[in-house]
């Protein structure tokens, strides 16, 4: 996708021709990697432009901006300050700017003499990276067609998120049919716990799925961020996210080392069949404490708060500040206090039971050390590290998503042997099953969310170079069930298409507009739901392929915060793909209703 033909550099500080690979109204992309030819210690670039640029995004520098735009100074993190003598200086970048523009670009690296540039480079990986490393060569892919609107499809997604906020709801609220919610929200000692997501269908606030959505909602924008950009979807997901970091924010008292995990008494609530709006049950909160302890939940929290500190940074940097301190408070807490939270909270235990909290506890380290490029962290991360293949990337799994992190930050091949072997599993001829339309089914439960899941994870692996062709086939494949490549040609997704579920198992959109009633009778009515749900993916089909439309089927009518944060994820991957003419091609699918 980047071709960059960067000149030699003939004296200290000789300027380089940046090529803009992808631009768009309202910002481009590039990336530029220029051969060290001298030890470094420390290092400054600069970055010009023959127009104005509002504003710009370096995950591997820290940022200045000067000339009214039209210069950048770049300096090294703490992690990468040290380049040798062959080292290649890598630095993506995303600018934003008022209008579509291709500036002019240069590129000067103070200090560097005579040396030569990486000459050509068609990789793709545009994501943040963490830590001195070799240029990654991914191979070139392309040649695809968009059989879906990918970028619609993301936007959509968004939505879903919308629909699922509780508390006082902004004057922009898109979702017309939702109002104010559960305003009474309040823990033990007064402390104001409105806000944040509702979990499913119902209207518990369960911390661990949601920080799991909110960690891989972050993680795919900031490595596709033209994605959201191209699709002018970039406000609309940090409206989006802030819901969810605000509330965490809320939910940590660091003066008593409290944090609460959940908001809702599981069975009362879902006892209760209408509108978030109209609840009247006590909604109790419950807290993580040094004496009841839940390291997955923090270690969760805070690899979301880091990834929003690395998201926000650029935006509003006040704000970024306070979800990276509130991290580090957060991960120490969940590092000194080890343990379940479903064994601290045994009502959360019925619900989302966690099977441990080194798999969270290594993506809080992990993201802790992309934000501040403390080498304790990685520490820590290889410390928590679990060398085993994963079940599927899930709320209550992250081994596959430590594993890929660390790979990336070290390149350390045993760590890539692990994620190759993640996808043995899920890849045709492993342990996952098959439905005869060539869904890869890992289980009932959410059966879409765990192939879309993976999906995200083999876009991710690919951009870092490992079995780039494969994956992304192979993710395209995926996405493309979802979307309508089924038995019964329907987008999972509801109104994506013209043929979708119209009957999910969600409250608030089974009951019709206030002031009519809504009880447990329109569970059972029959008929499409009286809103449309847009953007949610419902759990999805049986084993082969069998799917029915009805609300009171939970297990594959669900949905759920957590079944959209893969999958949207992944849209970003493949809307990236299809800007930078990457997208592979695939065979003609084996079902199309």
């Amino acid at each position: 996708m980047l071709v960059f033909v960067l000149a030699a550099l003939a004296a200290a500080a000789s300027a380089v021709d940046v090529t803009i690979s992808n631009h768009w109204d309202g910002g481009f992309q590039a990336k530029a990697c220029i051969a060290i030819t001298t030890e470094l210690h420390s290092w400054k670039a600069h970055l010009k432009f023959s127009e104005a640029v509002d504003s710009l995004d370096c995950g591997t520098a820290n940022v200045q901006k000067t000339n009214g735009g039209k210069e950048y100074i770049l300096t090294n993190k703490q992690w990468n300050a040290d380049e040798h003598a062959g080292d290649k200086l890598c630095l993506d970048f995303v600018g934003h700017t008022s209008g579509d523009i291709n500036p002019k670009t240069t590129l000067t690296i103070e200090g560097v003499t005579g040396g030569t540039s990486t000459g050509t480079n068609t990789g793709t990986n545009t994501g943040t990276h963490t830590g001195t490393q070799a240029l990654v060569q991914v191979p070139h892919t392309g040649g695809g067609k968009e059989r879906y609107n990918y970028g619609e499809a993301l936007g959509k997604s968004i939505l879903f998120y919308d629909a699922q906020r509780s508390g006082k709801l902004p004057a922009n609220n898109p979702i017309k049919w939702r109002g104010d919610s559960a305003l009474g929200d309040k823990g033990d000692n007064g402390e104001d716990l409105t806000g944040g997501w509702y979990d499913a269908g119902d209207h518990v606030k369960f911390s661990l799925p949601m920080s799991s959505t909110s960690t891989v909602l972050l993680w795919g924008y900031l490595q596709w961020k033209d994605a959201y950009a191209t699709t002018k979807q970039t406000d609309m997901f940090f409206d989006m996210i802030k819901w969810p970091l605000d509330y965490f924010l809320k939910c940590w008292i660091p003066a008593s080392q409290t944090l609460y995990a959940q908001v809702g008494e599981g069975n009362d609530d879902h006892h209760f069949w209408g509108r978030a709006e109209d609840m009247k049950m006590a909604r109790p909160a419950y807290k993580l404490t040094p004496s009841k302890p839940g390291s997955d939940v923090a270690g969760e929290i805070a690899a979301s708060m880091a990834a929003g500190y690395l998201a926000f940074k650029q935006r509003d940097s006040a704000y970024a500040t306070k979800l990276l301190t509130a991290s580090k408070q957060i991960y120490a807490f969940g590092k000194k206090y080890p343990g379940k939270y479903s064994q601290s909270i045994s009502d959360a235990g019925q619900f989302y039971s966690s099977s441990g909290s080194k798999d969270e506890m290594c993506e809080g380290a992990m993201w802790l050390y992309k934000a501040t490029g403390d080498k304790s962290y990685l520490a820590d991360a290889k410390g928590y590290h679990e060398n085993a293949w994963a079940w599927a990337l899930g709320w209550d799994d992250k081994k596959i998503a430590c594993q890929l992190l660390l790979y990336e930050a070290t390149k350390d091949t045993a760590y890539k042997a692990e994620v190759e072997g993640f996808f043995k599993g899920w890849l045709p001829g492993g342990s996952i099953t098959y439905t005869p339309c060539g869904q890869a089914w890992r289980d009932q439960w959410g059966s879409n969310r765990y192939a879309a899941n993976s999906a995200f994870v083999a876009l991710m692996a690919a951009d870092a170079g490992i079995d780039t062709v494969t994956y992304r086939k192979w993710a395209v494949e995926q996405m493309n069930y979802i979307l309508g490549d089924n038995k019964y040609g329907i987008s999972y997704q509801i109104g994506f298409g013209t043929k979708y579920p119209k009957n999910p198992h969600h409250r608030s959109a089974s009951c019709p507009d206030i002031p009519a009633p809504c009880s447990e009778t329109n569970l059972h009515t029959a008929g499409p739901s009286p809103h449309i749900l847009v953007g949610a993916i419902v759990g999805g089909p049986g084993n082969d392929d069998s799917y029915t439309d009805n609300r009171e089927d939970y297990v594959h009518n669900e949905v759920a915060c957590d079944y959209n944060s893969g999958f949207q994820s992944a849209l970003a991957g493949l809307t990236h793909l299809v800007q930078a003419k990457e997208l592979p091609a695939v065979p003609a699918p084996k079902c199309h209703g």
